[in-house]
């Protein structure tokens, strides 16, 4: 006999196992399949180690240029290894904290490899017995994603890693080649190079961070530079040239002029993007529409088979464990027979924790003019903030891209110090559908950056005050 569920959740990451605690909460009998540990991919090889490691490395950062606030520090090292056990601490203690809110909640759950086995159905391959049969009104894929490899580079653990292998080491390579400068390489070669090693960044696209504003892409790519981080941008890997040696890996990079560059070092970091996990599921034969490598959905995270919702970064868009997590809420309040409203990619916040931190919610400049709008923009640079004078930190900047005849703010987007704490404001301002002036006559606290937020948002209409 089956056990009974009212909704069966398939993963539990970042999307799921918020979508089975919201469930259980609603009082629907909730189960949760998950393989490996809950949590996923952010919790053990994702967002939280990695942004361990990098509060390390900002911490060295900030100890390189104590002298300058009358601090006297001597032989600052970062020992990676103590760093890796704090990491592995942070981890532990998040998911032990995960697996009790589970509990608290009552959701079941089920260790072992999850597939769709006919309509309401989900068969069980746990890692030792028999496979269970579980049935359930609704069933939620939540499988999540993996890095994607490139046919012929694919990592060996050692000198060829994908973040799934960075995250894990407890060294530093003395010299790195990130190939991909989106969120997860530009944070790796941040990183490696505030750990000392020789790192180069090549990216296909002409900017780094090529999904953010290309302002925001150009001030990285300073600050990169002037820390030592050599940037190839508009800049292709020959696949064929890849090559392990004694001394690592050597690539051929193919330069937009039509020139060629041999690069040498210990690693090659793959970043360039992730795949979703819609393989081995038990979708073949549904009517769960995969499409350009992701399940297509509605507003309501439905698929095309009665009764399968999926969410997450099986479902593409951004893929970000914030945005899996607004989503598993909205699948499960669904499902109760709540009427939760979509989330539209204009109120997801991305942030990236590179050295400088990025931050940003909406639409780019560019993205906006795309769309039609007539747009009008903002820009306050952090030298004119006290509290970045103060920090030490006057790099970077806060920009508000508005629309000129509505009146509205389509996008923001910050780089800076510490600014992934400062997007949460005008995410809620994109929810509110806020406009620059509210934004600017919005009392901001002296000294903080957030006063930047206020001053970028009057720019828009001349009004700033500091600039």
């Amino acid at each position: 006999m089956a056990d009974r569920y009212d909704v069966a959740i398939l993963g539990g990451g970042m999307g799921g196992y918020p979508a089975a605690i919201r469930a259980a909460q609603l009082g629907l009998r909730t189960v949760l399949v998950e393989e490996d540990k809950v949590g996923g991919t952010c919790l053990h090889r994702g967002c939280i180690p990695t942004k361990a490691l990098l509060q390390s490395a900002a911490l060295v950062d900030q100890l390189q240029h104590a002298s300058t606030f009358g601090v006297s520090v001597d032989n600052v090292r970062l020992d990676f290894a103590a760093a890796g056990t704090r990491r592995d601490k942070v981890v532990l203690q998040l998911f032990r904290g995960v697996e009790f809110l589970l509990k608290k909640n009552k959701v079941t759950t089920v260790r072992g490899h999850g597939r769709i086995a006919g309509a309401g159905h989900l068969s069980v391959a746990p890692q030792s017995g028999d496979s269970l049969d579980i049935e359930a009104g609704e069933i939620i894929i939540a499988s999540g994603s993996r890095p994607k490899q490139l046919p012929g580079v694919e990592s060996d653990g050692q000198h060829v890693l994908t973040s799934d292998d960075a995250v894990r080491a407890n060294r530093v390579p003395a010299s790195a080649i990130v190939l991909g400068a989106g969120a997860v390489g530009v944070e790796f070669a941040s990183l490696y190079r505030s750990c000392g090693a020789e790192v180069t960044v090549v990216e296909m696209l002409p900017s780094l961070v090529p999904l953010e504003d290309a302002d925001v892409g150009a001030e990285l790519r300073k600050q990169f530079e002037a820390r030592g981080i050599t940037c190839l941008v508009g800049a292709k890997l020959d696949l064929q040239s890849v090559q392990r040696n004694e001394g690592g890996v050597a690539v051929t990079v193919q330069m937009g002029d039509g020139s060629e560059r041999r690069l040498q070092a210990e690693v090659l970091l793959v970043a360039v993007g992730r795949s979703a996990n819609v393989e081995d599921i038990g979708i073949d034969g549904t009517k769960v529409e995969v499409k350009n490598g992701t399940i297509v959905v509605d507003p309501m995270l439905h698929t095309g088979e009665a009764g399968v919702r999926a969410i997450g970064d099986v479902v593409g868009g951004f893929w970000l464990a914030h945005k899996a997590l607004h989503e598993g809420v909205i699948a499960a309040e669904s499902i109760a027979g709540r009427d939760p409203e979509p989330l539209l990619p204009r109120q997801v916040t991305r942030t990236t924790y590179c050295t400088p931190q990025i931050g940003s919610v909406g639409l780019s400049e560019a993205e906006a003019r795309d769309a039609g709008h007539d747009v009008a923009t903002g820009v306050f640079p952090f030298r004119g903030n006290g509290r970045a004078l103060i920090w030490g930190e006057q790099g970077g900047f806060a920009k508000v891209v508005s629309d000129k005849h509505s009146g509205d703010v389509l996008g923001v987007h910050i780089i800076g110090h510490e600014v992934t704490e400062l997007i949460w404001g005008p995410a809620l301002g994109q929810l509110l559908e806020t406009t620059p002036l509210e934004m600017g006559r919005t009392v901001a606290p002296h000294p903080t950056l957030s006063e930047a937020l206020s001053e970028a948002a009057l720019a828009v209409s001349g009004e700033a005050i500091h600039i």
